[in-house]
């Protein structure tokens, strides 16, 4: 029997018996759609940690200098953290000996922030992320300015109390009015608006726009750093060939001002986006690791029912089959009629389960902060394997079918 009949006689047996078939697929389905709908977010997921995640928290080819780590995603025990506590802070003459001796080109931004509270005529913005920072920061991390303007280099050194606001915050005090020129306070002290910056949207439906930018030396920096202390010098590199290789620089300056010993532990951090994304990396590591296992349950049972049901179909052909065989059908047509058949069957199954797997991981694209990209490799493995199974579990039928005596087969009733 030709391919494209066997498999046109597959689909018709497929359509005379929905409730049979769909049980019969099921198996294959359900392993499809885990395969596709876990690959499909955790692509999705590797995409947004890099892209947003870590590029937006800590910037494209850019690395922080730190007392301890910014961004930790995996178990620190209680007698490391209180090893990092010990450790002496990153001060204002830190960041000018690194800057002063940093031979690779890159950018430089001094930074503070906490937490902290703006009022305007009465209207209150909680829960601020006051910044203190440079003017380098706004292109370290990419942020555009929609109207005014940034600080200057002579506001940093004069400590003006001048202030950019995140587009959130300039729409919450202001509702419709221009926020340029006008005087926010910050623990009673007067800040001059000067810019707003663009709207950078959410992060795990956290928003990005929640924020105020200040010189480093502005008068609230008493309130959110203690006096000649920062939380951090971020440093962005041309590339990230010239950023590992200011790391290093950094690294060495910075146990050089210390008089760190060759046996002894940094006392500082330096961390980069590959470091952010270390944690994701593991549990990313994992569940493709476990993955195979959990498809492969449901691939085998699929193979199972798949099997009976082909068997069940050979019990139901037998007068067919001996029919076949009188009219000349060789064994190996047989066997290729069932394997056909069982492999269209589980193929039908995959390809509703690469339907609904992209269904799903859409659905949570839409409804959560979780991200979904669909691998195009995930969907050509969904079908091989669905083509796998079916031929696997077919053989056993098949064969069956194949030696059956073709006058006993006439007989049966």
């Amino acid at each position: 029997m030709p391919v494209f009949e066997a498999v046109r006689m597959a689909l018709r047996t497929i359509a005379a018996q929905k409730l049979k078939s769909f049980f019969s697929l099921i198996g294959v389905l359900i392993g499809v759609t885990f395969l596709i709908a876990v690959v499909s977010i955790v692509q999705g997921m590797n995409v947004y940690m890099e892209d947003q995640f870590a590029n937006r928290l800590i910037g494209l080819n850019t690395f922080t200098l730190r007392r301890q780590p910014g961004i930790n995603t995996g178990n620190v025990t209680e007698e490391t953290w209180r090893a990092w506590q010990r450790r002496p802070r990153i001060s204002y003459d830190d960041a000018d000996y690194v800057a002063e001796r940093l031979h690779t080109p890159a950018l430089i931004a001094r930074y503070c922030a906490d937490r902290m509270t703006l009022n305007y005529n009465g209207k209150v913005a909680k829960d601020i992320d006051l910044q203190g920072t440079e003017p380098s920061y706004f292109e370290i991390k990419n942020i555009g300015i929609a109207s005014g303007r940034i600080f200057t280099p002579q506001e940093v050194r004069v400590g003006a109390p001048v202030l950019v606001l995140g587009s959130e915050i300039g729409e919450k005090l202001f509702e419709g009015l221009d926020p340029l020129g006008k005087e926010v306070t910050i623990r009673g002290l007067p800040y001059r608006v000067i810019g707003v910056a663009e709207r950078r949207g959410t992060l795990f439906g956290i928003s990005l726009d929640k924020f105020a930018v200040m010189p480093f030396r502005a008068p609230a920096r008493r309130h959110i750093c203690p006096l000649n202390i920062l939380d951090e010098l971020q440093i962005k590199a041309p590339n990230p060939d010239l950023m590992l290789t200011a790391m290093a620089e950094t690294e060495a300056l910075m146990r050089t001002r210390r008089g760190l010993k060759p046996s002894e532990e940094n006392n500082f951090d330096l961390q980069n986006a590959s470091g952010a994304l270390e944690g994701w990396k593991k549990i990313s590591t994992v569940l493709f690791t476990a993955l195979p296992g959990l498809v492969a349950i449901s691939l085998v049972v699929g193979g199972i029912v798949i099997m009976n049901i082909m068997l069940m179909a050979v019990a139901e052909r037998t007068r067919e089959i001996g029919i076949r065989k009188a009219l000349g059908a060789k064994r190996r047509d047989i066997l290729a009629q069932f394997i056909i058949e069982s492999a269209t069957l589980s193929t039908v199954g995959a390809a509703l389960g690469i339907g609904t797997g992209i269904g799903l991981a859409f659905l949570v694209r839409a409804l959560t902060p979780l991200p979904a990209a669909v691998a195009p490799w995930s969907i050509g493995l969904a079908v091989a394997l669905g083509v796998l199974v079916g031929m696997v579990a077919g053989v056993y039928p098949a064969s069956r079918a194949s030696k059956l005596d073709p006058i006993t087969a006439l007989r049966a009733e």
